[in-house]
């Protein structure tokens, strides 16, 4: 994979120059951004995926849904519909991206989810219904240039800041480090939780955050029990077990897990993974199946897996959750 990266390298400057206009036109008005004027929150970030947009997004529902009509805007990737397609009672991970399923499976009752990869197309969608929502938020759209949230809050991991990256091929940047700009919140994701001040600071000296920018640090919080379709084991409990996982990086997860002691083997899949039918027969193999909660959406449709088949829910900390959520709400307060 190296190898390949540096292969690619004489097609980093070509990449950057081309997003790099592509924000310039957007920046000078010779592309236009669409602004609303009810509120928009955009969560995203510069790098390909794997920085902890979904359980944000899911911190943003709870922290909002008793005091607007709150729906979820995503583009819904990977699945086999186009267009726009609001979630209901028949919705799929295919029909709609296994992240926007996670959402309605947790929220159906409370919010709307919605997907279509025109985010403009998307609102006009959902502003159009009998119960309009008034507050949209729209999950990964940092580079989506033709709307323009209210709020951009940007993500990005302790593990692999930012600033420390390239954009593609080589790199894993989809825009250069500038776009960071456009966000009044950064938030680094997945450290420790005895991250130290001292850490903290010297992260931030990094970042360089504009005197219009917030900055927070975020945490894993991981449930003390696993669950399944009839019942919850706590992890104390959890003898051998595979460990199956379609995501950016499961690094987080698998370092937690050997932290406990647990006994496991892992098989480890791309972001957003379609099972194959043999795929799937090997995983059944195993007596116990661990997952995310992400891929549990995906997988439990799979009559020979679900009696045996759990996820580990997760929540985010942020470290400074009142300033966090009243920065939050008051971008909406006029």
């Amino acid at each position: 994979m190296k190898f390949i990266r540096v292969l690619l390298f004489p097609i980093v400057p070509i990449y950057y120059f081309v997003t790099w206009l592509r924000n310039a036109l957007y920046d000078l008005g010779y592309k236009t951004s669409k602004s609303y004027t009810f509120p928009t929150i955009c969560v995203g970030n510069l790098s390909a995926g794997g920085t902890g947009k979904t359980p944000m997004v899911e911190y943003l529902i709870r922290l909002l849904k008793q005091d607007y009509n709150v729906a979820t805007l995503s583009r819904g990737y990977g699945r086999n519909t186009n267009g726009f397609v609001l979630a209901t009672k028949n919705a799929t991970a295919q029909s709609i991206g296994d992240e926007p399923f996670q959402f309605y499976n947790k929220f159906k009752n409370e919010v709307k989810i919605a997907v279509d990869e025109n985010r403009r197309n998307g609102i006009l969608k959902l502003r159009n219904l009998e119960k309009q929502p008034n507050l949209i938020i729209l999950d990964d759209a940092f580079q989506h240039r033709k709307v323009k949230a209210k709020l951009n809050i940007l993500l990005t991991t302790y593990s692999n800041l930012y600033t420390n990256d390239i954009v593609l091929p080589t790199g894993n940047l989809r825009e250069p480090k500038a776009g960071a700009k456009r966000a009044q919140i950064i938030v680094v994701t997945k450290c420790p939780k005895d991250l130290s001040n001292e850490k903290k600071k010297s992260i931030e000296v990094k970042i360089k955050p504009e005197t219009y920018q917030a900055l927070f640090f975020s945490s894993i919080k991981y449930n003390d029990e696993v669950v399944g379709i009839e019942k919850k084991i706590a992890l104390r409990e959890l003898k051998k077990f595979t460990l199956v996982t379609g995501i950016a990086n499961a690094e987080p997860l698998v370092n937690y897990l050997k932290n406990k002691g647990l006994d496991f083997n892992h098989l480890e899949y791309s972001d957003h993974h379609n099972f194959s039918t043999k795929e799937i027969e090997t995983v059944s193999k195993s007596e116990m199946i661990v997952t995310t909660e992400k891929d549990y959406v995906r997988l439990n449709v799979e009559k020979i897996l679900r009696d045996k088949l759990y996820y580990l829910p997760i929540e985010i900390v942020v470290d400074k959750p009142k300033v966090f959520n009243q920065l939050v709400k008051s971008t909406f307060a006029n």
